[in-house]
């Protein structure tokens, strides 16, 4: 039996030609868009989140038993510090201090003959110290009657507003028991925190502005008044004080603002378009044309503000930067913009 030999025939593989890589065929430029490097000013600022609290504010308590006899007051109104807000029942003080009064003036009395008579040698020395004592005793109980007394009649401690009133009239008040609190509503203290990195720059009477949710068309400026002396430990930040002038009464003590710090501007500030910058890894970087070529650069990026970035290093006034088109771009690709270039700060 002949056997065949079955021959296998392979097609021959042919590699392909190798291609170029970063860049179109034959080295053709790279069409960009790109802006000049320039100066600017640049407004540096923070962003942070506060409360408004009120100026002073007081919850006004009853220090000595009673009915309640009167109430003074329209609640939610302003009043002046001293105005009357509650009287309480005070027959039974009243009699005291009258009683305390008697007994003064009988003290007094006394003192003055024994004066006499310790003048004319008349009474010892000691007689005259014990008339001394009574006097000075009875005095003293006037005083504390005449305090208790005056405690029956409840006052605001400063100008403000009156809140809503906890007792009414005839209700029987304790000692401690709360009846009303008073508010001072304008000017108002905004409460926030910064980074405690920004402790050189952040100062009192630095401009602030304040928006809140219930008025978003509006802004509200103050000052900042005072900074914490200490960092707090656990969030790294500075607690921060500020006052709000609060003329038209919009805003009230407890609502939540948006607070912007402005520290100033810097003059002569590198500025970009934020699109030039193009993150790689951990980098942020930019494609800068030198001599025709894409040159990449890692730069460190500054403050921002819409549209733009400033650049702490990396870059100089006069260079020109890609501002689209970095997607085909590699180190050394040959480049053609698409029209002048712009300037990149205002």
């Amino acid at each position: 039996m002949r056997l065949h030999k079955l021959l296998l025939v392979l097609p021959l593989a042919i590699a392909p030609p190798a291609l170029g890589q970063g860049g179109p065929p034959g080295d053709m430029p790279i069409s960009v868009e790109t802006t000049v490097v320039a100066l600017g000013e640049l407004e540096s600022s923070v962003k942070a989140i506060g409360t408004l609290t009120a100026e002073a504010s007081a919850t006004l308590r009853a220090e000595v038993p009673g009915q309640i006899m009167a109430v003074h007051f329209q609640e939610g109104q302003p009043l002046k510090g001293g105005a009357k807000l509650y009287s309480i029942e005070a027959t039974v003080l009243e009699a005291l201090v009258n009683e305390a009064r008697a007994n003064a003036s009988r003290s007094e009395a006394a003192l003055k003959r024994a004066q006499d008579l310790h003048a004319k040698e008349l009474i010892s020395g000691t007689d005259y110290d014990t008339a001394r004592a009574n006097y000075d005793v009875d005095v003293a109980r006037l005083r504390s009657s005449q305090a208790r007394l005056s405690k029956t009649i409840i006052r605001a401690p400063f100008d403000g507003y009156v809140g809503l009133r906890r007792i009414n009239i005839g209700d029987y008040a304790t000692i401690g028991q709360e009846l009303v609190d008073v508010v001072q509503i304008n000017p108002l203290r905004v409460e926030f925190s910064v980074p405690e990195t920004l402790l050189p720059k952040v100062r009192p009477n630095l401009p602030i502005e304040v928006s809140v949710d219930a008025y978003p068309d509006d802004v509200f400026s103050g000052n900042i008044t005072a900074v914490a002396p200490k960092s707090d430990v656990r969030g790294h930040s500075l607690e921060v004080r500020a006052s709000l002038p609060n003329d038209d009464l919009k805003l009230r003590p407890g609502l939540f603002v948006r607070v912007t710090v402005s520290l100033g501007v810097k003059q002569d500030a590198i500025l970009i378009p934020e699109q030039a910058i193009w993150p790689i890894g951990q980098d942020k970087t930019v494609y800068v044309i030198v001599d025709g070529k894409a040159q990449r650069r890692i730069v460190m990026l500054g403050e921002r503000q819409p549209g733009a970035v400033e650049i702490i290093t990396g870059l100089e006034a006069g260079e020109t930067v890609v501002t689209a088109g970095q997607m085909k771009l590699y180190e050394g690709a040959a480049v053609r913009t698409s029209g002048n270039a712009s300037t990149a700060a205002k």
